[in-house]
């Protein structure tokens, strides 16, 4: 399938930001025969196991040719965060049948999950003030625990620090699921950081993508 969706942002002057999903729907090979890739990369992918995250691979490789990059411009520092050659930042998501990068000026994080019951069972191990304004009972319940985790892991993929904890450390404020965003705060080694969040559904899937302030 083409490019699922692009988003454009400009929230700083002179600063650009864009936001690329695909929905994966090729073949290993039909993505395989479409893509550049470094030789260290060829490598992780023919140590693959599933078939799924190899074309959840391939695709995120689609992604950045869509930008006008390649995997050549990429790269990953010692703890797996990925960079591009140049000044612009990256971050990569995957999950299921959905790929997401975003490529900008500015500090960014991002996140796709796919929106399932299997997040209540886990809210408490990465919630905590959050419970102050969410409805166990309300048909948006899983809606935005989707969206906390999200956040979360969205702004942990920015700061990639060993020991931050989601639930004690990253504090997501209350939102409605019609604004579209709202403000976290990161609370870590006597560090205090605030982040911007913006978040959409995309068929039974959340998008998170976060800026630091």
């Amino acid at each position: 399938m083409p490019l699922f969706k692009t988003i454009n942002l400009s929230r700083i002057v002179g600063n650009t930001t864009q936001i690329l999903v695909w929905k994966v729907t090729e073949s290993y090979s039909e993505l395989l025969e479409q893509v550049i890739l470094n030789e260290t990369n060829r490598m992780r992918l023919d140590g693959m196991k599933s078939e799924m995250h190899q074309r959840a691979f391939l695709s995120v490789r689609k992604l950045l040719q869509e930008t006008g990059h390649t995997d050549l411009d990429l790269y990953y520092d010692e703890f797996g965060k990925p960079h591009l050659h140049g000044e612009k930042h990256i971050s990569i998501t995957h999950s299921h049948n959905f790929s997401a990068i975003i490529v900008s000026d500015e500090t960014v994080g991002i996140d796709i999950e796919l929106q399932r019951n299997k997040i209540i069972r886990i809210a408490d191990k990465f919630c905590n003030s959050e419970f102050q304004f969410l409805d166990r009972n309300s048909d948006e319940y899983i809606r935005k625990l989707t969206v906390i985790w999200g956040a979360k892991e969205a702004i942990f993929k920015i700061r990639n620090e060993k020991g931050i904890s989601f639930k004690d450390h990253i504090n997501v404020q209350s939102f409605e699921l019609n604004a579209k965003q709202n403000n976290t705060k990161l609370h870590y080694d006597n560090v205090v950081k605030d982040f911007n969040i913006h978040f959409e559904e995309i068929e039974d899937f959340t998008l998170v993508y976060a800026f630091e302030k």
